[in-house]
């Protein structure tokens, strides 16, 4: 079995292979807008990267990432399988009151003493129920210990009961149900906001790598965020393998039971027809508990 150290310098070949693909490619498409340009034609290239704007809050893309369509046609680098060394046994979080009101009554999380093991395992059980069914998901404080510390706290102060899903996205780079806002407008959230983790903290701040698109593949749960350390409440669930630079906080998976239930609330599209909105099979979250 090839070692961690092995099989991260497996990956930076690849990715070196297709930072290197895409650059040709990039180049490429550099030469076409320009001789588009001279036409009058305005070519937008989306790459599934989310770009921000102040009232958009914790929205995880914008229009040019849900109505791109290149994302199966491109290859882009798999997420780290995994902290590249892992964290100490303990550590410290810092949660800060990020100006706002909270959408919803809510306590920080204590900051001191976050284990990154469980009891004895490295993973939680959450039982996630919505009015279109369960979704089990497994959280990985190994990984992302502030985050799930964050999580787990304002499900224990029924922080996400009752709210709706105010957000499906359905282009073929992104494909993700979005939840966690008891405002359900996108821009609510606790009242503190935290650093990112894992993956984004296995990257050199300066690290071109950091800003390259990469895939969360499908059952993967993470952040959403309105910019780098601004995480609050918001999460989504990736029901389809999705283009998004590794500045979204990875902490944990969403179990066979889950992925059937997004299934179902995608096949039903986005409310209006678009490919980005409210679900059109309203999801609410009725419960978050761990099991």
């Amino acid at each position: 079995m090839p070692s961690n150290a092995q099989r991260r310098q497996a990956a930076k070949r690849k990715l070196e292979r297709q930072l290197e693909r895409r650059a040709e490619r990039e180049r490429k498409r550099r030469r076409m807008t320009i001789a588009l340009s001279a036409l009058g034609v305005i070519v937008v290239v989306g790459a599934g990267v989310a770009l921000w704007a102040v009232d958009r809050g914790d929205d995880t893309a914008t229009e040019a990432a849900s109505n791109d369509t290149s994302g199966s046609e491109m290859e882009y680098a798999a997420l780290p399988d995994g902290r590249s060394e892992p964290l100490p046994e303990t550590v410290s979080c810092s949660y800060t009151a990020d100006g706002r009101e909270p959408s919803k009554p809510a306590e920080p999380p204590r900051t001191e003493g976050i284990r990154t093991t469980g009891e004895g395992n490295t993973d939680i059980s959450v039982s996630m129920e919505t009015s279109q069914g369960n979704i089990g998901l497994i959280l990985h404080n190994d990984d992302s210990p502030c985050t799930v510390n964050s999580f787990l706290s304002l499900a224990s102060q029924n922080f996400f009961d009752e709210t709706a899903c105010h957000r499906l996205t359905t282009s073929p780079s992104l494909q993700v149900l979005q939840c966690g806002d008891p405002s359900g407008s996108g821009s609510g959230g606790p009242g503190y906001q935290f650093a990112n983790e894992f993956p984004t903290d296995q990257f050199a701040a300066d690290d071109p790598a950091a800003q390259e698109p990469m895939t969360y593949p499908r059952g993967t749960l993470a952040m959403a965020n309105a910019g780098p350390n601004t995480n609050g409440s918001q999460f989504f669930l990736v029901y389809g393998d999705s283009v998004l630079p590794p500045q979204y906080t990875v902490f944990g998976t969403i179990d066979e039971t889950g992925l059937a239930t997004l299934d179902k609330i995608a096949a039903a599209g986005v409310a209006g027809g678009a490919a980005d909105g409210a679900p059109a099979l309203e999801t609410t979250l009725t419960s978050v508990r761990m099991d």
